[in-house]
C-alpha cells in the first residue's frame, strides 16, 4: 500500500477510535493539517477563541514537517492508539 492510501485508510480509522483526550485530538489534528495542507497559514485566531487557538498551534508545531513526514506520523499514530 503506498504513503497516500494508507493515510487515507488511516483517516478513515481515526473516525472510528475510542474516545481520545484533547491533547492527542490535536496531535492528530496537526498532523493531518501538515499532511493535507502543508505549514500553517493565516493569522492565529484571537485570544477568546481557544479551541482555533489549540487547533492552530498544534498545527505551528509541525510547520518545517514535510507532508509525507506528517502522513507517515499520522499513520503510526492512528495504528498506535488503534492498538490500545
Amino acid at each position: 500500500m503506498d504513503q497516500k492510501a494508507a493515510f487515507d485508510a488511516a483517516a478513515r480509522r481515526a473516525k472510528e477510535l475510542p474516545h481520545q483526550p484533547n491533547d492527542v485530538l490535536l496531535e492528530l489534528y496537526g498532523l493531518f493539517k501538515q499532511s493535507t495542507e502543508g505549514d500553517v497559514s493565516g493569522e492565529k485566531p484571537g485570544m477568546f477563541d481557544f479551541k482555533g487557538a489549540a487547533k492552530y498551534d498544534a498545527w505551528e508545531r509541525r510547520r518545517g514537517m514535510t507532508r509525507d513526514e506528517a502522513m507517515q506520523a499520522y499513520v503510526e499514530l492512528v495504528d498506535k492508539l488503534a492498538a490500545t
